[in-house]
């Protein structure tokens, strides 16, 4: 099978962690008489510096014309402490998004048995957990009417859904959940914001097409307490753009390490694969972060956008492998012995 798949390395610890991904990637293609062919292309940061805009025209072509986007990560410091900079990277992000018609966000949150105990939660409230998120990515309050009024001193930042937008992301939602434990919650906070209650409404008329599938609904506020009270009782949860985005960060601590967990994004168009964390700048040029959430997106991309179930379940045991056998970078290390991130990718790659 021939794989064409762009690759945007990004910002920061980007380029590094994408490095070990294609590494691996490319001794599982060896091992499985697959051959990818990769297109790399600039976004974020770089693209700014390079071109002067964070998600150029050639960079969208790239996209379009391959099977499946690797993405890095994005942003630096220097935009960030910037409130008045025009071009930011994280526009990018979202131009990226929009154009790609990139509406579900796919995080899943589980737990990696050698790892246990060193997330913050009690063993005893973790254990077992096997979650996912799916966020909305195009709609919400990072996309709609914003601006600011008298005199600059009032700022505002609009929410708008469609009942389209909502029903497409809950779809994918109840499909996720038939193919898993048969449960979905719906993540809203339907007692204030009437975006909210577009969602439960659209949710509660697809019920019926999906009798198998036990729903819930519950607040934002309730579920960000349960999930670090009983995570385990969660399996497949919906939730719109803002709510995802901070729920999913939240979760990604259960692991232990945001630097473990993988996600990708559904579009229309074509789909993109990315590590949860973000550009780490602080750590960029020391061979020192944590591939591994990069190395997992891979092994989703295998999985979702070609279809390739043993080869992604090959990287899947192969870091947890690596996990067991202490081959980590230092953020997991804990005393024992750090590897740098290229001996991790090396390692993965000759043990694939």
């Amino acid at each position: 099978m021939k794989l064409n798949i762009a690759l945007l390395a990004g910002d920061g610890i980007g380029p590094e962690v994408i490095d070990q991904a294609v590494k691996v990637s490319d001794a599982v293609a060896a091992k499985f008489g697959h051959e990818i062919s990769w297109t790399p292309a600039l976004t974020g940061a770089a693209a700014i510096d390079a071109v002067g805009e964070p998600y150029p025209d050639e960079t969208h072509e790239i996209c379009m014309a391959a099977d499946a986007v690797l993405f890095g990560a994005i942003g630096l410091p220097r935009f960030d402490n910037d409130p008045s900079a025009k071009v930011r990277p994280e526009q990018g992000l979202l131009k990226m998004r929009k154009a790609l018609g990139l509406f579900a966000n796919v995080r899943p949150t589980f737990t990696f048995p050698s790892l246990i105990d060193k997330s913050p939660l009690k063993r005893e409230r973790i254990e077992g957990t096997d979650l996912v998120f799916l966020r909305e990515l195009t709609g919400g309050i990072y996309f709609g009417k914003r601006g600011r009024e008298d005199n600059d001193n009032t700022a505002y930042d609009t929410c708008t859904y469609t009942r389209a937008e909502v029903e497409r992301l809950a779809r994918k939602g109840f499909d996720m959940a038939l193919q898993r434990s048969k449960k979905l919650c719906c993540v809203d906070k339907a007692n204030v914001l009437e975006t909210s209650r577009l969602w439960r409404e659209t949710v509660q008329r697809l019920e019926k097409e999906y009798p198998e599938v036990e729903v819930s609904y519950e607040l934002v506020d309730a579920v960000a307490m349960r999930l670090v009270q009983w995570p385990n009782s969660y399996d497949v949860l919906i939730t719109e753009n803002l709510f995802g985005d901070i729920l999913t960060d939240e979760a990604s601590v259960i692991s232990g390490s945001m630097g473990l967990m993988p996600s990708a994004s559904l579009g229309e168009k074509t789909s993109l694969f990315e590590p949860i964390h973000g550009s780490y700048p602080q750590a960029a040029g020391k061979d020192i972060a944590n591939p591994l959430a990069t190395v997992l997106s891979a092994a989703m991309m295998f999985e979702t956008a070609f279809g390739l179930q043993d080869e992604a379940d090959a990287i899947r045991a192969v870091v947890n492998r690596s996990l067991a056998e202490g081959v980590v970078t230092e953020d997991l290390a804990e005393g024992g012995k750090a590897y740098k991130t290229s001996e991790v990718g090396d390692w993965l790659a000759k043990n694939i």
